[in-house]
C-alpha cells in the first residue's frame, strides 16, 4: 500500500493533548488519524455520535422535576421578589 502526505490544521493544544492520548494507547498521530479514516470508510459515516451532548442523569431530572412544577404550579414555591428568593435560598432553615 503506497501512503501519500496530507496537511491538516489543528489547534495546537488539541494536536498536544491528542498526542500525548495516543501515545499512552501505543499510537501516534498519523496512526490514530488512518484508524478514524478507516472506520469512517467502512460504516460510510462519521464513526462516532455527532450532535449536541446528551444530558446526565441529574440534569435529565432537573429537567423532568421542571416540567412536573410546570404542569402543576402547586409543586413548589414561587416569587415575585428576587430577594425573597435569594434570602430563602441562602437561609439554612429552609
Amino acid at each position: 500500500m503506497s501512503t501519500v502526505s496530507t496537511n491538516i490544521k489543528i489547534d495546537t493544544d488539541l494536536k498536544k493533548e491528542s498526542q500525548v492520548l495516543f501515545e499512552n494507547l501505543g499510537l501516534n498521530l498519523s496512526t490514530a488519524v488512518n484508524m478514524f479514516l478507516r472506520q469512517a470508510v467502512r460504516e460510510q459515516a462519521i464513526p462516532f455520535r455527532v450532535g449536541a451532548p446528551v444530558p446526565n442523569d441529574e440534569t435529565m431530572d432537573a429537567l423532568q422535576e421542571v416540567k412536573k412544577m410546570k404542569s402543576n404550579p402547586d409543586l413548589g414555591k414561587t416569587y415575585t421578589d428576587v430577594d425573597q428568593m435569594m434570602r430563602d435560598l441562602l437561609d439554612d432553615d429552609v
